[in-house]
């Protein structure tokens, strides 16, 4: 894990190099447009999506580790690209 932590470090500055910032990057997969989700129930809540899958099929392909689809659709959430708060949350 150690070994892939410093991989992804050296891949996460190729990619600000390419496109000038890991942000500028990582909006392509959302359409530069944060995801505003309506879901009533956490049971709505997926575990990942085609956007999360794309983002980690692209970062597996530049050599990142442990990016998966579920890794990177909680990365989504926490970065703000994809808003999952229940409609019933004051943060909604």
């Amino acid at each position: 894990k150690v070994y892939s932590a410093v991989t992804n470090a050296q891949k996460f500055l190729e990619v600000q190099k390419e496109f000038g910032s890991f942000y500028q990057y990582s909006m392509q997969f959302v359409d530069y447009k944060i995801i505003k989700n309506k879901r009533k129930s956490l049971s709505e809540l997926p575990a990942r999506t085609p956007q999360s899958d794309a983002f980690s099929k692209d970062l597996k392909k530049r050599g990142f580790k442990f990016v998966g689809s579920t890794i990177m659709y909680a990365h989504m959430q926490a970065v703000g690209m994809v808003d999952d708060h229940l409609v019933s949350c004051f943060k909604h």
